[in-house]
């Protein structure tokens, strides 16, 4: 679909039944004395045991070190992708931005409420880094990078993350269910959505997160 490398991480697209995405969302809370990284329109992001969300700083490529959503073995998946947030300001004034910007606290008796297509069945459009063939369908991938509070821009509120080049057969967060327009490009944009076992709605928690 692409000459030009214009990731935008992950944009939900329609659901795996067949029905369009209504731009349903849950809100979640994002820690209210601050949480340390921008979170961007597009990333995949986390909920931790202290029950706020944050992004998921492992790029999937296992399921050990590179698990869900820290890096660790104990892999309890994401709760889904981050859609924009609201909060109040220092001026009293209610923001809504398609960015949480780091380390900002809220207000006392304010929260910082965070926006999340949280549906495992949604199917989203991503950008891979790289050309790939049409063997890619049907196989799993994982991001090319770790998310981080550089992965996005503060301009436009969005995600840069791609996913890799890199198809494989075994265990990773993405199914690649189609491609969006042709497959060969240099970069091609995929239909993905979430494998069992990396979303939260679909995983049995048995350790816990930080």
């Amino acid at each position: 679909m692409s000459s030009t490398a214009t990731p935008r991480g992950l944009r939900p697209v329609k659901r795996a039944d067949g029905m369009p995405y209504a731009g349903a969302v849950t809100e979640y809370l994002i820690d209210p004395a601050g949480e340390a990284t921008n979170i961007f329109t597009g990333q995949v992001v986390y909920l931790g045991t202290d029950g706020y969300i944050a992004i998921v700083t492992a790029t999937g490529a296992d399921a050990t070190t590179n698990s869900w959503p820290v890096g660790s073995t104990d892999n309890t998946g994401c709760i889904g992708v981050f859609m924009g947030c609201e909060y109040v300001n220092a001026q009293g004034q209610l923001i809504h931005s398609p960015y949480y910007p780091a380390a900002y606290a809220a207000p006392t008796g304010t929260a910082i409420k965070a926006y999340v297509v949280d549906d495992p069945n949604v199917l989203f459009q991503a950008q891979m880094a790289a050309t790939t063939t049409q063997n890619a369908i049907g196989k799993n991938a994982y991001f090319n990078a770790v998310q981080s509070t550089s992965t996005g821009s503060t301009a436009t509120g969005l995600s840069n993350s791609a996913l890799s080049a890199t198809i494989v057969a075994t265990t990773a967060p993405f199914r690649i269910v189609a491609a969006v327009g042709t497959i060969t490009d240099t970069y091609p944009d995929l239909l993905v959505m979430f494998n069992i076992g990396w979303h939260s709605m679909n995983t049995v928690i048995t350790k816990a997160v930080s």
